[in-house]
């Protein structure tokens, strides 16, 4: 995979910039982080990800909402639940990720 594109979604802004951040400071990954399932939905109406990154903040309900809405939008994007941990554990679940495709 030449570029992993990654769409975060969390509820906490001020975390949801430091992932942003993180992502897009890998020089084969861009990412874009929204805090809102309506936000995650229009933008990925506009651009094709690989990867949904689920952090914090999300119930059950909503993160089933939200994963249910962009699969259908996006058949091929995968989820991963990022359970916080900072910047080394964010890194090792994504270049895990990246083994299993």
């Amino acid at each position: 995979m030449e570029q992993l594109r990654i769409l975060a979604a969390g509820k906490n802004k001020d975390i949801m910039t430091v992932i942003n951040r993180l992502i897009n400071t890998h020089e084969n990954w861009s990412g874009v982080t929204v805090t809102s399932n309506d936000e995650a939905i229009d933008t990925a109406k506009e651009v094709k990800y690989d990867l949904l990154l689920i952090c914090a903040g999300f119930s059950s309900a909503e993160e089933k909402e939200l994963t249910d809405e962009l699969q259908t939008l996006q058949p091929n994007l995968r989820v991963l639940r990022h359970y916080g941990g900072g910047s080394g554990l964010l890194e090792s679940e994504i270049r895990s990720y990246l083994k299993t495709i």
